[in-house]
């Protein structure tokens, strides 16, 4: 299975941002991670991160037709993005929305997830494992 896993902004900045919340792991280490569990599942993984919506927009779109997955951190643009819900829906790829931290447990606005309505799943405060989980969701109801 070809799975499309894309970050937004400020996810190249793990390892430096809030480390009492993502931890001080960077987004490099998080791509090994998610990369060496998922090859065990046999999950074919490309990995996609922007601070830009529309690159983030442009990425799902163009995942039409190449990609039998995505898994979607959409970090801030979760809670103000009808463009990234417009493209899950466009494409119509089977979607996994996940989150490093739980939102739910944070500030009431991060408790709103516009993306959510498009997503089969949404896991969230697992910190990588979650990737991890997404793709095995994704896998499993393929």
């Amino acid at each position: 299975m070809k799975i499309l896993v894309v970050n937004g902004p400020n996810i190249n900045m793990l390892g430096i941002r809030e480390p009492e919340i993502y931890g001080t792991e960077t987004y490099e280490d998080l791509v090994k991670y998610v990369t060496a569990e998922t090859e065990k599942l046999g999950a074919e993984l490309t990995f996609f991160q922007s601070n830009h919506e529309g690159a983030l927009v442009d990425a799902i779109q163009q995942a039409y037709g190449k990609y039998d997955g995505i898994v979607i951190n959409p970090a801030a643009y979760t809670h103000t993005s009808v463009a990234l819900l417009d493209a899950v829906k466009a494409v119509g790829i089977p979607t996994v929305e996940t989150h490093i931290s739980d939102p739910d447990r944070r500030e009431d606005f991060r408790k709103v997830s516009y993306i959510r309505a498009a997503c089969a799943a949404t896991i969230s405060g697992r910190g990588f494992a979650g990737y991890v989980d997404a793709v095995r969701y994704l896998l499993e109801n393929e």
